[in-house]
């Protein structure tokens, strides 16, 4: 089984298809095998690597809570760049995955082509990161308590998650079956190393207006706890794009699919053209109605 070195733990990936190197990074309830559609697809075209996050078998489970955080999350995908020899790939992230892509952007921009970035925002507003938080850590303890296969039964029902179950029943088993899989400890880890206690996006105001880096946010319109959070990057980064999904929750990836992937290579294929431009300044703020010149 290939894997590669990261700080405190080996990371599982896997690759396909050959070019211009993509990497997919999973959320908090998936793991590499949800992003099987997009590799798919892309890796006709895109070299394309997905991994396991630390605490996903078969990547490693580390038993110490202090290597688990978003510093490490960041610096995973780092690793997974140096560990194929990648100078720069596009990295494609969803949910918490999305954090680490945005943290990744900020921390190593020299090695990011591009960011995709779907389903981010959970609790990010600052008026939400207390009972965020909260809900984190309850949600850990029951991991440990109950185990990975009885807390997915809950989470797979959640509101931003009954849209998969909608639209495709069977996906929506393949989702609630692989995080029945998960490792109770590192799920645990995650939730109260990373999840609960990472910052706020809105504390990196100043730093994502200065990312330059092409981005495309992705949100679904029935993904309530991220629409704000999505509209905040919007306006705040002159270098990013939203792109919104009608009658999509949480997974975007799985509920829509196909547009998805058509939009993702729409974009990647705009910046592998140079032909991405960032917003033209004159179409930031403003008024709505030409109101002539002021003295």
């Amino acid at each position: 089984m290939p894997f590669v070195t990261s700080r405190g733990a080996r990371l599982y990936y896997e690759e396909h298809g050959s070019g211009r190197p993509i990497v997919f990074v999973h959320e908090f309830g998936a793991d590499l095998r949800e992003w099987a559609q997009q590799v798919s697809w892309f890796s006709r075209e895109y070299r394309c690597i997905a991994f396991n996050a630390r605490g996903y078998p078969p990547s490693e489970v580390p038993e110490s809570g202090d290597l688990y955080g978003y510093e490490y999350a960041a610096d995973d995908i780092l690793a997974v760049l140096d560990g194929l020899a990648i100078e720069r790939a596009h990295v494609v992230g969803l949910s918490m995955g999305a954090y680490a892509t945005l943290q990744f952007g900020l921390r190593h921009p020299g090695r990011a082509s591009s960011l995709v970035v779907a389903g981010v925002g959970s609790g990010a507003p600052r008026e939400h990161r207390a009972v965020f938080k909260e809900q984190a850590e309850a949600l850990a303890q029951r991991f440990l308590d109950e185990g990975s296969a009885a807390v997915a039964e809950e989470m797979a029902l959640g509101a931003t998650r009954i849209q998969l179950l909608v639209k495709d029943p069977a996906g929506w088993q393949r989702f609630k079956a692989h995080l029945a899989e998960h490792s109770a400890v590192g799920s645990a880890h995650t939730l109260r190393r990373y999840q609960a206690i990472r910052p706020s996006l809105y504390d990196y105001e100043a730093e994502l207006a200065a990312c330059s880096l092409p981005t495309l946010l992705v949100v679904g319109d029935e993904d309530e706890p991220c629409l704000d959070t999505n509209l905040f990057l919007k306006r705040t980064m002159p270098s990013a794009q939203l792109w919104m999904l009608p009658a999509t929750g949480h997974a975007v990836n799985l509920e829509e699919p196909a547009a998805f992937n058509s939009g993702v290579q729409a974009f990647l294929s705009a910046v592998d053209r140079g032909c991405w431009k960032p917003r033209d300044p004159r179409a930031i703020g403003g008024d709505v109605l030409p109101m002539g010149r002021r003295g």
